[in-house]
């Protein structure tokens, strides 16, 4: 079975492979200038960076929102251990 999933890693990183190559062929054979083939690979490049930067910013804000609920919920657990063991001693 392990084998198996080393044969579909094989398959999916040939895949991504030739999908970059064929990529590669046709800007080179594009019927663009270099000019207009650098600019469109400039802009898309500028998009990509754009599209980085803000996913890694909601990644941020998603882990802060976990932060503050884990630690609500810790306090919260605290708040009630304590409350429970105030109990036991009255």
């Amino acid at each position: 079975m392990s084998d198996d999933h080393g044969n579909a890693g094989k398959i999916v990183t040939a895949f991504v492979i030739g999908a970059a190559a064929g990529a590669a062929v046709a800007l080179l054979f594009a019927p663009a200038s270099g000019k207009e083939t650098r600019e469109f690979l400039g802009e898309k490049a500028r998009e990509g960076r754009e599209k980085a930067s803000e996913a890694a910013r909601q990644a941020r804000e998603a882990l802060a929102r976990q932060r503050e609920t884990i630690s609500s919920a810790i306090e919260r657990g605290r708040e009630a251990y304590r409350d429970a063991r105030e109990k036991e001693t009255a």
